[in-house]
């Protein structure tokens, strides 16, 4: 077994997430009884990253329902209130949508099982097993990402002897189920010998890159350096970052993604540069139900996230009556995106200079390798 950080510690009837607002100083590990849990830890950032967040919300719900001593009602009962509770959790967090994608996917499997099941606890037991299921696929998609990813930038970049990444918020072991996704890119390269350095941003407001993802590089041994958000311009300047790898909470149709706030900044520092920048997210980050970046709803945070220090727990720090805007995420657009890499391969731009993300989807989905073969 190796010594990955967890975010999600799970055994059939028992969920304990890492409390992540308390780390790199404290490693506490909260108990998850039900929903009502789950909802809390996600909205409160207990958890965090589009991955972690879909597969925690669902597991809240598992345990709620295998602890339950005793259930009146039909299947069709018990199907109703698993769809409820999945209902609930997707309003905690608006903009990644794993979590809503996840929703979709479950109530398909509970529909199905209350159609057959004979009682309420049947459906239970399916739905339980098919959440532990995506507990177990996500590890793999993402292993398959940093794979993918590794080779593709090694190919692409094959006039440097060694790469040095720039990364941008927790990407990591931390916002998945193990290994992460532009984080797990980074250990993949790591691992073969092709890593010079990584650079991750402290990430504001919450500042989940020299919280987390510095974490975890020291965690793992992974060379780095942690800079200022507000560095990244200077650090290209002096040609320290062969490419910039980040995750996504959101991809729409035509490639336009979301991301922690700032990822747009770094996008236009690459652009300017000419480095190359790249997305790194599983397919179920891929909602292709919206044409654009314009159409994704973006999450504003409490303003005491940047009046306060210890990202809004400690003491104010800044001055009274400022007033604050905290988008949560922003929005880069697809021209300023060399590739998005998935588990399936790494999407990338048409003769057109534009990505065919349903194309590429639709591919994957049916098993069919995306170059063709």
């Amino acid at each position: 077994m190796d010594n990955t950080l967890q975010s999600i510690r799970y055994q059939r009837g028992s969920l304990q997430l890492l409390d992540q607002r308390k780390l790199p100083l404290e490693t506490d590990y909260l108990n998850i009884r039900d929903a009502t849990d789950g909802w809390s830890a996600v909205r409160d950032m207990v958890v965090r990253g589009a991955p972690a967040i879909a597969i925690a919300a669902a597991l809240s719900v598992a345990v709620e329902v295998f602890n339950f001593d005793a259930f009146a009602g039909t299947a069709a009962d018990a199907a109703s209130f698993l769809e409820n509770r999945l209902d609930y959790l997707v309003s905690s967090r608006p903009t990644a949508v794993n979590l809503s994608d996840a929703a979709i996917k479950l109530k398909q499997i509970i529909s199905k099982a209350a159609a057959v099941a004979p009682d309420a606890n049947s459906v239970f037991q399916a739905y339980i097993k098919a959440a532990e299921i995506m507990l177990e696929d996500d590890v793999a998609s993402n292993k398959a990402i940093g794979s993918h990813g590794a080779s593709f930038l090694q190919h692409q970049l094959k006039n440097s002897n060694k790469l040095s990444v720039l990364t941008h918020c927790n990407t990591g072991s931390l916002a998945t189920a193990g290994y992460g996704t532009a984080l797990g890119v980074i250990r993949a390269l790591h691992a073969e010998g092709v890593l010079e350095r990584a650079y991750c941003t402290e990430t504001r407001p919450f500042n989940q890159g020299s919280r987390l993802t510095a974490f975890e590089l020291v965690h793992e041994k992974i060379p780095a350096t942690l800079i200022a958000d507000s560095a990244a311009a200077a650090l290209m300047k002096d040609c320290r970052v062969s490419a910039v790898i980040v995750g996504a909470d959101r991809v729409a149709a035509n490639g336009d993604t979301a991301n922690k706030i700032g990822t747009y900044s770094l996008a236009l520092c690459a652009k300017h540069h000419d480095i190359p920048f790249y997305v790194a997210a599983p397919l179920t980050s891929i909602d292709l139900s919206i044409l654009s970046g314009q159409e994704i709803v973006i999450e504003e945070r409490s303003p005491k996230e940047l009046l306060h220090s210890r990202g809004g727990l400690g003491e104010q720090v800044a001055a009274s009556g400022i007033s604050v805007w905290n988008p949560a995420f922003d929005v880069t657009p697809a021209n300023l995106i060399a590739g998005i890499i998935t588990e399936k391969g790494v999407i990338t731009k048409l003769v057109s200079n534009t990505f065919d993300v349903k194309d590429f989807v639709q591919k994957a989905e049916n098993k069919v390798c995306p170059c063709g073969k």
